[in-house]
């Protein structure tokens, strides 16, 4: 996008206006799904011409990637937050799984932008990846946090890849059911989760 003030830096207003445009198509794709959100229902709800949607992100493809980019941003820098506040590597990894659960359950919007944006479909015949968005790695982070306990000799000897995996495929597993079961209790889904990860990590007898 160019700036009407010609610096290449967008004003106040556009940015306001920009910030609408992606809760606008936040609110759409949660409710709608990806490929019903399109540019003139963007348009619509957000109360302005296609044309004035334009003026702000050149199509739609940069719009949603732009979207899934403000998604993940947030949600990456909740977890590292409330991970850089635990005192020990121990801590980390329970705290990177409470948060994991913790910013999903108080930002369900956001999970469908992510799942309906970055995952497979049920019969596998779409995943999208916008923007270059490393799915297959997206457990990296939790994987060299378990390693930085192993350093620190809090943890048993174990592949960090391996056990990340099955850390995240829980994590999972537990918000696709909430996803379709919202009764679930996630608190308490936390909980048996943070039981399951400590199992799964510690040094045993």
């Amino acid at each position: 996008m160019t700036s009407r003030r010609g610096d290449g830096t967008p004003t106040f207003t556009e940015q306001a206006r920009r910030g609408q445009l992606i809760e606008c198509t936040i609110d759409l794709i949660s409710t709608k799904g990806f490929p019903a959100t399109s540019l003139a229902a963007i348009a619509e709800r957000a109360g302005l011409s296609k044309a004035a949607v334009l003026y702000h992100f050149s199509s739609k493809d940069n719009l949603t990637r732009a979207t899934l980019s403000y998604v993940l941003e947030r949600f990456t820098s909740y977890v590292e937050e409330k991970v850089a506040a635990a005192p020990d590597p121990h801590a980390a990894v329970v705290a990177y799984v409470r948060a994991m659960v913790g910013y999903q359950r108080d930002n369900r919007r956001h999970v469908r932008v992510i799942t309906e944006m970055l995952l497979d479909d049920a019969d596998g015949t779409r995943l999208k990846n916008p923007g270059g968005h490393d799915t297959a790695g997206r457990w990296n982070t939790l994987a060299d946090l378990l390693a930085a306990g192993q350093r620190a000799g809090a943890l048993r000897e174990f592949d960090p890849p391996t056990v990340a995996l099955a850390i995240g495929g829980a994590i999972d597993g537990v918000i696709g059911h909430w996803l379709v079961h919202p009764d679930l209790d996630l608190d308490a889904a936390a909980d048996e989760l943070e039981t399951f990860t400590l199992y799964a990590i510690e040094k045993r007898a």
